[in-house]
């Protein structure tokens, strides 16, 4: 389960290279099959070398939720991975993300307020029935809870295509976000 954790304590920060080295692979071991290490692609060298699998975010996110023996999934990734990780994990797991301050610009171009505000706007002028919500992985739970809550789908960009013929064949416009060109 996604826990708010306090921010790294500054004596982390401070500390060299090679004695951080020396704590994770100490941890690493104690903690053995306990632990799992996910690398998103964009991570530097020197963090997926610890990492236990690589990917993008929903493979790594599955990989996540596959491995039911981890008690701890630590996700060297951005703010929406790890929430993504935590919907799909068993209630047993905690699901760390180190970088608290990691965040992914495209994510963030979308906001539960704004895309409430918008469907509320929309609700106006056109029959809210035939508008199916899509959102990119690339986005916070809250949006993805509520595109579920209202009918729609979350898509990657690989199944983008496959998942906008449905939306279109189940309505008449779709209201896809946080992406413009990538709903084109």
């Amino acid at each position: 389960m996604l826990r708010m954790q306090a921010p790294l304590p500054d004596r982390y920060l401070d500390d060299t290279p090679e004695h951080l080295s020396e704590r994770i692979a100490a941890a690493k071991a104690t903690l053995g099959d306990r632990v799992f290490i996910l690398g998103h692609h964009y991570q530097r060298d020197e963090v997926m070398r610890w990492a236990d699998a690589r990917g993008d975010s929903f493979r790594l996110s599955q990989l996540a939720a596959a491995n039911t023996a981890a008690d701890f999934i630590v996700f060297c990734g951005v703010h929406f991975m790890a929430e993504s990780a935590d919907i799909l994990t068993a209630a047993h797991q905690q699901v760390v993300l180190p970088d608290l301050n990691a965040g992914c610009s495209m994510a963030d171009m979308a906001d539960i307020d704004s895309v409430e505000e918008a469907w509320e706007s929309l609700e106006q002028v056109v029959d809210i029935e035939r508008v199916v919500p899509i959102t990119y992985m690339n986005s916070s739970a809250a949006l993805k809870a509520f595109v579920g809550r209202t009918g729609g789908a979350v898509c990657t960009s690989t199944n983008a295509r496959g998942v906008l013929d449905w939306a279109l064949g189940r309505g008449d416009q779709v209201l896809f976000f946080p992406d413009q060109h990538l709903g084109r």
